[in-house]
């Protein structure tokens, strides 16, 4: 008896598609599985030293879990942003149900995966900003990133405090 071995082009696109595509779903899973096990053990920490604060102290007691969820957030809508849209747009046009453009398809493909990293420095960077519009009132947020990313470079559109408390337009 003589073992018959299918090769093609079709036969390997096929399970090298599948063996792709369950990659970016286990990763898509793990991820959102990950934020959310990393937000309930904060959460968790948080109502177990609740019991230590002073009695008649008033203070938010989930701040920490507020803040973390938020970034977590931010994270997990980037990790779909680039990975999950072009995931289920692969899995319908798989099945059959769907056509999509060819240029649509190629944006989701090409651009958005490295995009994620971007993404992901933006999140990485928001506290910082974040906290450098508090010290900077009225600062736009990207104009607080741009601060953040280059400290030493002055914009001209930027107003910047100076040590004495006096504000200046910074000279570029």
């Amino acid at each position: 008896e003589e073992l018959c071995v299918v090769r093609g082009n079709l036969t390997v696109a096929n399970v090298l598609f599948f063996i792709g595509f369950s990659m970016v779903f286990i990763m898509l899973i793990f991820g959102t599985v990950a934020m959310v096990w990393v937000y309930v053990h904060v959460r968790r920490q948080e109502t177990k030293t609740k019991r230590y604060n002073f009695r008649g102290v008033q203070r938010d007691n989930h701040r920490e879990s507020k803040r973390i969820r938020k970034i977590l957030l931010l994270y997990t809508i980037s990790l779909y942003l680039c990975w999950g849209i072009f995931a289920a747009m692969v899995a319908l046009e798989s099945l059959g149900s769907i056509q999509i453009v060819y240029g649509i398809r190629v944006v989701f493909k090409e651009a958005f995966p490295p995009l994620l990293g971007f993404f992901n420095m933006l999140v990485y960077f928001l506290p910082k900003c974040l906290k450098y519009q508090q010290d900077h009132p009225g600062t736009w947020l990207m104009i607080a990133y741009f601060h953040v990313l280059c400290p030493s470079v002055n914009c001209t559109y930027c107003i910047s405090k100076t040590r004495s408390g006096e504000k200046e337009d910074a000279v570029g």
